[in-house]
């Protein structure tokens, strides 16, 4: 530093002003010149000592520069401090729950470099149901454990909505604060702005008119809750001066509380001039049973479907539309069908989807949905018309169309009489009671396996019914018996370890010892499922656990 000083005129009185313009372009030029290489460009001579080599010329150049800059700092003005954080009147965390928050949080993915051990539980997949339960309790974050907090929510778009209820205003203080927790911002409907009193009409106006997006997308969620009509009538007040992607987001909102007063709106909005606007009013009209629109879509589908009773069995004859006319698009039917799929079968199947399902009753000879379901269907329709029953069933959240589509669990083949694939039966078992789609998936196991259930037990409700939990861990242990690795059911697995009730631990005991293996097994099977069950056992206790040091 001593011989570039001695080399360097001392700069000129007005020079010192490191950050103003002239300095800013010196600064710039040199790293120009760095990058470039001094082969191609000649450091600025103003900057430079006369005799100097190009590379030793630009590091003088730097150096002086470097002092410069520093050196031209001007003191900042001091800013304001930040207003104090919200008071949370939450009760605080008991002492042993707070200690378990912090060894949850510590355990993400990564932190000791060896990855997944084998029988050791996997503590960050147990942080949503750790919330759940805080949340369930009413309890305040620990202000020292919310910047783990928001940075194992930031990593994860799955764990925000509890995470950032259990945080509460505090993580809207820091968010504002730390740009990396901006998200919580988003997050948060509103951005943490406390919304008017839902009766305060000229504050509700207020927001309305003049809120930012998520403001006001906050306040129609809110009022549409409580009050149905009302929230309504605020929308259809701005509606036709809201821009299209907005629009389409206020219009979601009404699925909440939907009834037959919704439907004049919906009416409007299917001439809407946005397409998507125009099929998400379609969709919620149709989910309507006796809207006009679902009345239009029963006359559609109908003409297409009709009974032959000339054969020996009655039999569902199909007749699809043969074009897609003007009044079908506006009622929400797309004329153009993906690629590799038929228009007529594609405009069929958007007909069924959105007429009442009990047109069906009425026009097949008062049938039972069981009944009609069984019928045959020529001309190779059956698949169609059965995946756009299914749709109808999910979209009305009819549990009798959802039975009869399902079919028994232990029927000889998995999909069932009309259900076409996994995700299709998940969404129909969503429509039945809690019980019910539990028993149903534990029938499904014990006579088809895990190999097909994994996104059926996604929808069950946790943690699982003591029959489903038995299903579960009784095929675990014959899939252990046939001797084959347990890594093709490390899926189910892992729910197992979320799901299973805590109290079935006592019954996995008998699995941890490592079994006898078969002839043809797979060599060293056993022990790894004696670590997969050893896993599964510590971690029902570990839930255990937790779910006591939250008992307030």
């Amino acid at each position: 530093m001593n011989r570039t000083a001695t080399a360097v005129e001392p700069p000129a009185p007005g020079a010192l002003a490191g950050h103003g313009h002239a300095g800013a372009a010196a600064w710039e030029d040199l790293v120009t010149t760095a990058l470039l290489g001094t082969d191609r460009r000649t450091p600025p001579p103003s900057l430079s000592a006369p005799g100097r080599e190009a590379p030793m010329a630009l590091l003088d150049a730097a150096a002086a520069e470097t002092v410069r800059r520093r050196a031209g700092l001007r003191p900042a003005r001091p800013a304001p401090r930040p207003e104090p954080a919200a008071e949370d009147p939450r009760p605080p965390l008991p002492a042993a729950a707070a200690r378990r928050l912090a060894l949850l949080l510590a355990d993400h993915p990564g932190a000791s470099g060896g990855g997944r051990r084998g029988a050791a539980p996997d503590l960050m997949e147990l942080l949503p149901q750790w919330l759940a339960l805080a949340n369930a309790h009413h309890y305040a974050a620990p202000p020292e454990a919310l910047p783990a907090l928001l940075d194992a929510a930031r990593g994860r778009t799955d764990l925000r909505p509890a995470a950032l209820t259990f945080a509460g205003p505090r993580a809207l203080w820091l968010a504002r604060l730390n740009p990396d927790w901006r998200f919580a911002l988003r997050a948060t409907p509103g951005g943490g702005t406390a919304l008017p009193h839902l009766q305060d009409t000229e504050k509700v106006q207020g927001l309305w008119q003049e809120g930012l997006f998520a403001e006001r997308v906050s306040l129609l969620a809110a009022l549409r809750a409580q009050d149905a009509t009302t929230a309504r009538e605020l929308l259809a007040s701005t509606w036709t001066t809201e821009r299209a992607e907005d629009r389409l987001m206020f219009l979601d909102s009404l699925r909440t509380n939907l009834t037959a007063e919704d439907e004049p709106f919906l009416e409007q909005a299917l001439a809407d001039r946005s397409r998507n606007v125009r099929a998400t009013a379609a969709e919620l009209l149709s989910a309507l049973p006796g809207s006009a629109l679902a009345a239009r879509m029963a006359v559609r589908a109908g003409a297409c479907v009709a009974l032959d009773h000339t054969r020996d069995t009655p039999t569902i004859t199909v007749e699809a539309p043969h074009e897609c006319d003007a009044s079908m698009e506006r009622d929400g039917v797309v004329a153009k069908a993906p690629a590799g799929r038929g228009e007529r079968s594609w405009w069929f199947g958007q007909l069924v989807e959105a007429a009442p399902l009990a047109t069906w009753q009425a026009r097949l000879g008062g049938r039972t949905p069981q009944e009609i379901v069984a019928l045959p269907v020529t001309d190779d329709w059956q698949a169609d018309l059965h995946a756009a029953w299914c749709r109808a069933a999910v979209r009305q959240r009819n549990a009798d169309w959802s039975r009869a589509l399902l079919g028994t669990p232990s029927a000889p083949e998995a999909g069932g009489p009309g259900a076409v694939s996994l995700a299709e039966r998940a969404k129909l078992l969503d429509t039945l009671g809690a019980d019910e789609r539990a028993e149903w998936v534990a029938g499904f196991i014990a006579t088809h396996g895990l190999s097909e259930a994994f996104q059926l037990l996604g929808v069950c409700a946790v943690p699982w019914s003591a029959p489903l939990g038995r299903a579960v861990v009784d095929a675990l242990n014959i899939a252990r018996d046939a001797g084959s690795y347990p890594w093709s059911f490390s899926g189910v697995m892992g729910l197992a370890e979320r799901c299973l009730a805590p109290s079935e631990a006592n019954r996995l005991d008998g699995l941890l010892a490592i079994p006898e293996e078969p002839e043809n097994a797979s060599p060293g099977a056993g022990g790894y499922w004696a670590e997969a069950f050893q896993r599964l056992v510590t971690t029902l206790r570990l839930r255990a656990a937790m779910a006591e040091e939250l008992n307030p």
